[in-house]
């Protein structure tokens, strides 16, 4: 009676006996696995990651996928017509082309060069600066606030770029050119260059509409002391759609162009007028 008993609960006791040895052993494989995962050096098709039971890997096509696209590098296209901050082009900064090289832009700063000579003794001094400002304000419709600001702002723009105002402090064509090459390859600089552009313009919307006809346009070429028939022919330049206006950004825009451009057809070439010929 005593060994049925035992061999009754004996077969009641096994089946849970194999479950226990089942885990026991699915126990002891995943702990030899995890071993054998912590002693595997890294793989070169994976990344290597923590976790709790010893470091895994990421497949490397998934760290391709996780990771974020870089941007292309933005950069100014030295040709381009403008060197506005919203046009520029793929070129890589270390094959940007420097700025005025070409004779062509000489060639127009000597021409600009020649207006800002207002007394025209071959230099530009602090008194020509005072003098165009002095011709827009009485010849333009400025008024009284707009006149001094217009002062200030020429004055300003002395200082910092040829220094001190004194009678000895003259600027010859080679001075101006060099210093202008300096400022259109300067960032910093090359945003300041056109900042007294909206004064002429001002000075010269008489009606004060917002945009200048040739009519005004003729006025701001007698206060840079040229003539109406080359008013007349750099007006048809430069308004390009023909409509016989031109707007305060155009006009700004055009001005700066100018400095920057290096192409012979853009019409901001004749902004200031007809070019010199050497």
């Amino acid at each position: 009676m005593a060994f049925a008993l035992l061999r009754t609960c004996g077969r009641q006791a096994l089946p849970l006996f194999e479950r226990q040895l089942k885990v026991l052993s699915s126990t002891l494989a995943f702990t030899a696995e995890s071993s054998a995962a912590v002693e595997k050096p890294p793989s070169q098709d994976g990344l290597q990651i923590g976790g709790p039971f010893g470091k895994r890997f990421l497949s490397t096509s998934i760290r391709k996928h996780a990771k974020k696209t870089a941007a292309p590098e933005r950069a100014y296209d030295s040709d381009d017509d403008s060197d506005s901050d919203d046009e520029r082009d793929r070129t890589p900064r270390r094959q940007r082309k420097e700025r005025g090289n070409s004779e062509f832009w000489r060639r127009k700063m000597r021409t600009l060069h020649g207006v800002m000579d207002v007394n025209k003794d071959g230099v530009i001094s602090y008194d020509d600066f005072m003098l165009l400002t002095e011709k827009f304000a009485s010849l333009g419709h400025l008024d009284a606030k707009a006149k001094n600001e217009f002062r200030d702002i020429m004055r300003t723009t002395w200082e910092q770029q040829w220094g001190e105002i004194t009678p000895y402090n003259l600027v010859t064509v080679e001075q101006y050119l060099a210093e202008m090459h300096h400022v259109v390859n300067d960032k910093d600089l090359k945003k300041k260059v056109h900042r007294f552009l909206p004064y002429l313009y001002k000075a010269v919307d008489k009606d004060r509409s917002g945009s200048i006809s040739l009519h005004e346009f003729k006025l701001f070429f007698r206060c840079l002391g040229l003539t109406e028939e080359n008013a007349a022919v750099s007006f048809a330049v430069i308004d390009k759609n023909g409509d016989g206006q031109i707007t305060l950004d155009e006009f700004v825009k055009l001005g700066k162009d100018f400095f920057v451009s290096e192409k012979e057809t853009h019409v901001s070439r004749m902004f200031w007028g007809p070019l010199v010929e050497h």
